[in-house]
């Protein structure tokens, strides 16, 4: 027989990081408030989120790995929009970010999620931070819970 694990349930004492960028605040304050009513509508109580903001996209991995490494959080969520200019900046800072990211998670056993967004064009950030995509912020919220109540079933199952 398959075993299948698949995390349930929080147990209600996790904590929850969110590093967001202040660059395209307009922006990320939409991704934010999506993540944190979504962290709330899982039971998270306000007091054990905690929202570090940092001035660009570019560094929110040092943070997030800062955070991740603390031993305090039981993921960290990222968000940040880079939007596509007339040059080829935005290419490096998405690869750098995108990157940079999940080696920290991969490097401290903390799941940090991607919620920078990576758009075209202004329009394309807006849709997707509460438009007619959705809400990034709340996906990357709900990928931290998710991957936070299957290590916790990983646990349970010695694995």
């Amino acid at each position: 027989m398959v075993r299948n694990i698949k995390g349930e349930k929080l147990n209600g004492t996790e904590s929850f990081a969110i590093v967001v960028s202040r660059f395209n605040e307009f922006v990320t304050q939409r991704l934010l408030d999506g993540a944190v009513s979504t962290l709330q509508q899982h039971g998270i109580p306000e007091e054990q989120i905690t929202v570090v903001w940092v001035p660009g996209s570019f560094e929110i991995p040092l943070m997030a790995r800062r955070l991740a490494s603390s031993g305090q959080f039981a993921a960290v969520c990222c968000l940040g929009t880079v939007i596509q200019g007339e040059t080829t900046h935005h290419e490096y800072i998405n690869s750098q970010v995108s990157s940079a990211i999940m080696e920290a998670g991969q490097s401290t056993g903390v799941p940090v999620v991607f919620g920078v967004l990576t758009c075209q064009t202004m329009e394309q950030a807006m849709n997707r931070a509460g438009g007619k995509s959705g809400n990034k912020g709340r996906e990357a919220a709900e990928a931290a819970v998710e991957m936070v109540m299957t290590i916790s079933a990983l646990s349970a199952n010695n694995l």
